[in-house]
């Protein structure tokens, strides 16, 4: 029996994906971690051999979560699951040292199939993101101006994007306004752009504006 560990902010979302696993039921061990902080102490207190992983989560982001479990827990397999269906989300996801990426979307016919290829030390990618991902790392396909950004700043975008306020995102980060302010002035900067109206413009042609914050729907 394998230890797999569950890692989403929204109850609702641990529901519906563990009915989604269910023919894994006799493979797999389910725990479950609300924030990213909790998932580390799960994953010091017993062994697990996967985890899947939410991209927005509250306090420390997916993205910083799955990088510490590539540090600390290097035979951790990690499959990342989340509403961000652009190549952007998924090459930092990659980077950060996730071997599987899936879009809620896709879940129902993808998450058994990408648990079994993770866990076994394969890489799975949902089948309608591999091509564009493949194009944009081969040159084919034009860089995004969001690499320049921090991962931080792609979240802290991407919540200004949703209509999140200051307040809201230094909340849900759990960082100062003062904190969030430098982020978004330095976002503005890199991208070249001279208010929040442009700013908002840039993320939704973009596609950063479809997101699961504070929502726990998304084809689970």
């Amino acid at each position: 029996m394998q230890n797999l560990l569950l890692v989403d902010d929204h109850t609702v979302v641990r529901e519906g994906l563990k009915r989604l696993l269910e023919p894994l039921a006799n493979e797999w061990r389910i725990s479950e971690a609300s924030t990213g902080y909790q998932a580390l102490e799960c994953l010091r207190a017993q062994h697990f051999d996967l985890a899947i992983v939410d991209l927005s989560l509250p306090g420390m982001s997916g993205l910083d979560l799955i990088a510490r479990i590539r540090s600390e827990f290097p035979l951790v397999s990690v499959l990342v699951l989340t509403m961000h269906a652009e190549e952007q989300y998924a090459l930092r996801a990659f980077q950060a040292g996730a071997r599987g990426y899936v879009t809620k979307d896709t879940a129902g016919t993808e998450l058994v199939t990408a648990v079994r290829k993770v866990a076994q030390r394969g890489v799975f990618v949902s089948a309608h993101l591999a091509e564009r991902v493949v194009q944009q790392l081969s040159g084919q396909r034009p860089a995004s101006p969001t690499e320049l950004l921090s991962n931080r700043e792609m979240e802290v975008l991407q919540r200004i994007v949703a209509g999140q306020r200051p307040v809201d995102i230094a909340q849900a980060l759990h960082l100062s306004v003062k904190t969030v302010s430098t982020h978004k002035r330095r976002i503005l900067e890199k991208l070249q752009l001279d208010s929040t109206a442009a700013l908002i413009r840039f993320g939704l042609e973009h596609q950063l504006g479809k997101n699961d914050l504070g929502e726990a729907t998304g084809g689970t």
